[in-house]
């Protein structure tokens, strides 16, 4: 009988443990990674070959809270930068393509970047470092970038946020922090219209263990990114921007993002996304829309700052008990980006 108790009470630990840290947070079966409604404006957060790829020197922070209404919701917060380290570079007065100097530059091949973040789930928190290395191959008309990324994490819980209805060894006996590092690589395509990625991360696919005992740890799982978008342009002002992000983890799990969004003169954008819910089969929740959510996005840029907000609603039962999702990002780009793209005849 005692045993029996023991073993309830120990799995009853392991269930929140696993659905407060692991599935609350994004609605995705195993889904561990903090998530974001506006990658596209920093697309390093998912991909490490983006480091440096625009020439700029950029710095990035992000703001997300999720469930709105919800006590103890989600949120995120990262902070993000990366350089391409240059021979010859420019630092430019502006940011604006028709004021900036054009002058002799040579592009260096590699880039840098760090991101660090701190993720909020309930009683449950992960801050996050990461330190990454990129190189780029310059083509006449595209460019072909790798990278690679050495993580560090820390899963902590808090004491004050737990609530026992009984004193239980097992839960007290229990960690309440531990350390895991791990790796993330990347590949990353682009030319004048288009661009591709794909990356992997957590590939080390460590095990967090808060005890001692068998079967009381929890397997980080290897996630898989791929993205791609293309960009239209209506005028010299105006362009579209139609694009894509596929999720998924080894064990099959994807979720997917449609994406639309709408330039004017690269100063102001707005957008809509439609983001599938996670599932085995893309199908299964993504047709009838359960778990699912869209996404109203908008920002502007102002010389070298810039200022993006996103609204997620979500299309599943949650929506009874949160009016949404809200994410703010404010960003910088320093430096002038003659040496993006070979074609724009600037050397």
């Amino acid at each position: 009988m005692i045993k029996k108790r023991l073993h309830i009470r120990k799995l009853l630990i392991l269930n929140i443990l696993a659905l407060s840290m692991f599935l609350l947070k994004t609605g995705i079966k195993a889904q561990q990674l903090p998530i974001y409604s506006q990658y596209m404006l920093n697309g390093f957060l998912l991909n490490p070959a983006i480091a440096g790829h625009e020439g700029y020197t950029g710095i990035n922070i992000t703001g997300r809270e999720q469930w709105l209404g919800l006590k103890d919701a989600p949120s995120t917060y990262a902070l993000s930068a990366q350089t391409r380290l240059l021979k010859n570079s420019f630092i430019s007065r502006s940011a604006s393509i028709k004021r900036r100097r054009r002058i002799m530059s040579r592009s260096g091949r590699v880039g840098m970047g760090i991101y660090v973040f701190s993720d909020w789930n309930g009683a449950f928190n992960r801050t996050g470092a990461q330190y990454t290395y990129s190189y780029h191959l310059t083509f006449r008309k595209s460019q072909l970038s790798f990278g690679a990324s050495i993580t560090g994490y820390q899963f902590r819980i808090d004491d004050e946020k737990i609530r026992l209805y009984t004193d239980d060894a097992f839960y007290y006996s229990m960690d309440k922090s531990a350390m895991i590092p791990d790796a993330n690589f990347g590949v990353y395509y682009s030319d004048r219209n288009l661009y591709a990625g794909f990356s992997a991360l957590q590939l080390f696919e460590n095990t967090l263990k808060l005890t001692d005992q068998d079967g009381a740890d929890f397997k980080m799982v290897r996630h898989y990114f791929a993205m791609a978008g293309y960009r239209f342009m209506i005028n010299d002002n105006v362009y579209i921007e139609p694009s894509f992000l596929l999720k998924t983890t080894e064990n099959f799990v994807s979720q997917l993002d449609f994406n639309g969004k709408v330039y004017i003169r690269e100063d102001y954008w707005a957008g809509l996304s439609y983001r599938t819910g996670g599932s085995y089969s893309l199908s299964e929740e993504s047709i009838g829309g359960g778990g699912s959510s869209v996404i109203i996005m908008g920002g502007a840029r102002f010389d070298k700052f810039y200022f993006g907000y996103a609204f997620d609603y979500n299309l599943s039962a949650i929506s009874k008990y949160s009016i949404g999702s809200h994410e703010l990002m404010l960003g910088m780009k320093f430096g002038d980006n003659a040496r993006r793209y070979r074609w724009l005849n600037r050397y």
